[in-house]
């Protein structure tokens, strides 16, 4: 089991070109092309790459804005990944930021409806998916945020610029529990062969 985690490292980080990117692999290299080379990829390296996106995002629960105002040092990095400064609502630079810590080219966008476009939608959530919240007043997407898991008909996101209530208002990075019927648009950014058909 160990060597076949061992090749499964080497292939991912071997076949984007350089073993000295540590954050490239697979997966991510096929995402800037459009589709897996060979018209395939393993779904073991598909799971690690998920699993992988996740967990950078899990690292950021806890950050916090420095004043309440969309700032402070953690923030503006996410912001400056799509370069945007300070003081600018955060929710997608953050998922752009956590896409861009593992490699990928995409997305890359400060703008909520940008993560959930119709190509890339999917019917069926998994772990690191983007979650897109429809807002009613606004007539749009107005929030995202990352499924960590999915149980039953419940989802467990990874989501910034909110709070406890889940606001897209909010001062931090926090786990959200959300129903699914309440996720209007779910995006898939790693498995082109998931995506509905248009």
């Amino acid at each position: 089991m160990s060597t076949t985690r061992i090749l499964l490292f080497l292939l991912c980080f071997g076949l984007t070109g350089s073993l000295s990117l540590p954050d490239r692999h697979l997966l991510a290299a096929e995402n800037q092309a459009g589709s897996a080379p060979n018209g395939s990829h393993s779904a073991e390296a598909e799971e690690i790459c998920r699993q992988r996106l996740v967990q950078v995002a899990l690292q950021e629960v806890g950050v916090r804005e420095k004043t309440g105002e969309n700032d402070g040092k953690r923030i503006e990095e996410y912001l400056a990944a799509v370069k945007l400064r300070s003081h600018n609502p955060y929710c997608a630079a953050f998922l752009s930021w956590v896409f861009m810590r593992e490699g990928f080219a995409k997305p890359r966008s400060g703008w909520s409806p940008d993560l959930v476009p119709l190509s890339r939608l999917t019917s069926a959530a998994r772990p690191a998916d983007i979650a897109g919240i429809y807002f009613p007043e606004l007539r749009r997407v107005a929030h995202v945020g990352m499924i960590e898991k999915v149980h039953h008909h419940w989802a467990v996101t990874i989501e910034a610029n909110t709070n406890l209530a889940g606001s897209r208002e909010g001062e931090g990075v926090y786990r959200k529990r959300r129903h699914l019927q309440t996720i209007y648009r779910i995006a898939d950014w790693i498995s082109p062969e998931r995506r509905k058909q248009q």
